[in-house]
């Protein structure tokens, strides 16, 4: 069973991380496409609305869509009270406990709610309210179920982890739990 766990967890940690990678390339996108607005804005007096509209969406998919690459780092803000001076058996356990109890509950809190948001969108394609804009809302809107699926698959995988420390067949590892 302890085999199984690890593979499943090193899994799904594995594409927390190619996932997180390959969106880490929307910064440097998002910076060249800031730059040509600048550029076009200030040096030509040109606007585009969709060119403005494109930031946006990529800055929404990168917050949201690298929320599971950043819990898997533990880039995230924790109020460490108890964790940062407990024993590594303890954080596998408040690690555990916070995965199924406050992590999960929370993303299929989201899926639930917003299915019926993003499939209205679906249904009517919905697109910008100004005319040079992107008429893609309904794609934008979809990153929010992305976040919550990737959020989720990365609290299992955390949860895995966590019994696998807690059986004494894991090394709670300091390195993906770092004090902010």
């Amino acid at each position: 069973m302890g085999a199984l766990l690890q593979k499943i967890s090193n899994g799904l940690d594995l594409f927390a991380d190619v996932t997180g990678r390959s969106l880490a390339w929307l910064t440097l996108f998002m910076a060249l496409l800031q730059f040509t607005l600048v550029v076009l804005r200030y040096v030509f007096g040109i606007g585009s609305i969709f060119m403005q509209e494109g930031m946006i969406y990529m800055h929404a998919t990168l917050f949201m869509a690298a929320a599971a690459y950043t819990l898997r780092h533990n880039g995230h803000v924790r109020v460490d009270v108890f964790y940062r001076d407990a024993a590594p058996r303890r954080k596998a356990l408040i690690n555990l406990l916070g995965s199924l109890f406050l992590l999960a509950p929370f993303c299929i809190v989201i899926l639930i709610y917003s299915w019926d948001y993003v499939s209205a969108s679906w249904e009517i394609l919905e697109g910008s309210k100004e005319t040079s804009g992107i008429h893609g809302i309904y794609l934008l809107k979809s990153v929010i179920i992305l976040f919550a699926g990737l959020v989720l698959i990365q609290g299992l995988s955390q949860a895995c982890h966590s019994v696998l420390v807690l059986l004494g067949l894991e090394q709670f590892d300091e390195e993906e739990s770092p004090d902010f």
